[in-house]
This record gives structure tokens, sequence and C-alpha cells, in this order.
């Protein structure tokens, strides 16, 4: 069988070579993203293990940043591989607003790749939900499409049925970290058992953090022991 899968893949590369999605050069690795690219993208390597808040200066091992010693969020820990800026920003946005598919099959890819290196894997994936009205709106969740490449990947389940999002909160961009958890509360809960009980949630972007702690503190008050946190990109 993997033999076989093999030769597909030969195949696949040769008919349709991988290319990037950024400037247009042929991909390595078999992603659509070139060499040169790939090590431009903006990483987040000095950051807090807890809600990912990048430091201005080298730390020598894993600590928390001020609000998550201050005040501790529902989620465990967070694992975002970049910060959202420059070429991630670009790929973000592409995939939200403008449904560019390969986008997230790219940053799910990234993703995966730097999570099988250092997260523990959890029972499911949950991507973060969108409420019904900014799904018809939109016409697919971004957070799923880029799950999907990360659930193939590392062999994950996907859990989209225990959670609900039933508050069709306003966009959060612009808004303060008070008024994004003012928006956020009550918005989501759980509507049938988990699968498992140490889940990772999975969202393009981290912002403030308002959206999975919300999420988080559901998913604890529902049994799960354990919730991390998985993004793309933290601002």
């Amino acid at each position: 069988m993997k033999k076989v899968y093999n030769w597909l893949a030969i195949i696949q590369d040769t008919l349709f070579p991988p290319t990037c999605i950024l400037c247009g050069n042929n991909g390595f690795n078999r992603l659509d993203i070139c060499e040169s690219c790939y090590h431009r993208l903006p990483r987040n390597n000095l950051c807090c293990y807890r809600c990912a808040e990048t430091f201005a200066s080298p730390i020598a091992v894993p600590v928390l940043c001020g609000r998550c010693l201050s005040e501790t969020p529902a989620f465990d820990e967070t694992h975002a591989p970049f910060i959202h800026q420059d070429e991630i920003r670009y790929l973000i946005t592409g995939l939200k607003f403008g449904a560019q598919f390969k986008n997230a099959r790219l940053l799910g890819s990234l993703l995966a790749d730097y999570l099988d290196k250092t997260a523990e894997k959890p029972d499911c994936i949950i991507p973060i939900p969108l409420h019904k009205a900014r799904y018809h709106e939109r016409g697919f969740n971004q957070a799923l499409e880029i799950a999907r490449t990360v659930s193939l990947s590392l062999k994950i389940p996907i859990d989209c049925a225990s959670c609900v999002r039933h508050k069709d909160t306003p966009h959060q961009t612009g808004l303060s970290a008070k008024k994004r958890r003012q928006n956020l509360r009550r918005a989501f809960s759980i509507q049938k058992p988990l699968r498992g009980r140490h889940i990772a949630i999975l969202d393009d972007v981290m912002t403030t953090g308002s959206t999975a702690n919300a999420l988080a503190a559901e998913l604890k008050k529902a049994g799960a022991s354990r919730v991390d946190v998985w993004v793309c990109a933290r601002a």
C-alpha cells in the first residue's frame, strides 16, 4: 500500500508539480511554497508556552507571560509556529476572505509539520466553529479547511459535532481584549459527548486568545482534562 501511495505521489508531482503560492517558483518538499519563501516566513520562536504571545527578548527556558501569570486561561498550551504578518498574513487573508483553499492546504501542512515535532497528540481536533449566519455568509469555515490537512497528516480525528457556536458575535478585528471577552460570553455550548479528554482547538490566527479561552472553558466544563490551542499564527 505504501509503494502504491509513493507511486501516486510521484505521478501527481510530475503532472502537477507544486508551485509557490507567494512567488510562483517551483515548490519544495511537495509544498506549494518555494524554499526561499519558506525560510522567510515570520516564525514565532520566542513566546509564552501557554498563550504563544511573542517575547521581545530571548528566553532560556519555557516561561509564562505576565498576562498568563496574572490570569490563567482555560487552555493549557498554545502552539503557533508563525507570527501574523507578511507572508503568513497574506496566506490567511487570502483563505478567509478570498476562499483560496490552496492556502488552507499549505497552512495546514506547515502547521502539521510543526506540531509533529512539538506537540503531544490529542484525542481529537475541534476547529473553532462559526455561527450558522457567518457560515452562510462566508460559505466555509477556514479553521475546518486547515484542520482537514492537519487531521490527515497527523492521523487525528476531527470533531465538528460536539461544539456549537450559538451566538453570532460581531467581527473581533480592532476590538479591545475586554470587549472581545464580553462578546464571547456564552458564545459556545457543548451539545454532544466529547471524543476524548485531551482536545486540541484549531484556528487560523490567535489575537488575544479570547475566542479560544471561551471555547476551552466550555470544554473543561464538559469533562476535558486538557485543552491545547493550535493556530497557524499569533498576532
